[in-house]
């Protein structure tokens, strides 16, 4: 025995604030990994359609966040979940690119509102126009009724995320 290692070494004792996942905690944390798989890969696909376009996933967002409606880069990032930092770079990407502008905003001195300007929403537009296609291939494949059926509990999933922080257990 090395002369770095004890000859007795203490029973790790399981903490009393360590509890097993119920059977729903089970549930939940596998729709988690499927959930995360089907967003890798519908990143990947969103990126395949958009790159003809000279386009990504992300550009792809924020661009239809910002044909959307008017809102401001924060706005856009609380809208799709992802930081505002993000958001920014990819904003200022678009702006350089010609594809949108920052605009006044009434409601805010500074923070502009993202809009996409003519050339911006026929880029757009033709990825919608790929989209639909993949996504009438994908939807008749799997089936409008269980799709529609896993769209709420997909929200309620998502509200109870939004609700309950993994810090605030």
């Amino acid at each position: 025995m090395s002369k770095l290692v004890p000859k007795r070494q203490h029973v790790v004792k399981k903490d009393s604030t360590t509890r097993q996942r119920s059977s729903a905690g089970d549930a939940f944390s596998v729709l988690a990994i499927i959930v995360l798989q089907l967003a890798g890969h519908l990143t990947t696909a969103g990126d395949a359609l958009t790159k003809p376009l000279g386009q990504t996933s992300a550009r792809w967002q924020v661009l239809a966040a910002a044909g959307h409606a008017k809102m401001s880069v924060a706005e856009i990032a609380r809208t799709l979940g992802i930081t505002r930092q993000g958001v920014q770079r990819i904003a200022d990407l678009l702006e350089t690119d010609g594809l949108a502008r920052y605009e006044e905003n009434p409601d805010h001195l500074r923070a502009k509102h993202l809009v996409l300007t003519a050339r911006g929403r026929e880029v757009l537009a033709a990825i919608r126009a790929k989209q639909s296609l993949w996504a009438n291939a994908l939807g008749a494949d799997i089936g409008e009724r269980d799709l529609r059926s896993a769209g709420p509990i997909l929200e309620r999933a998502l509200a109870a995320l939004k609700a309950r922080e993994p810090g605030n257990i």
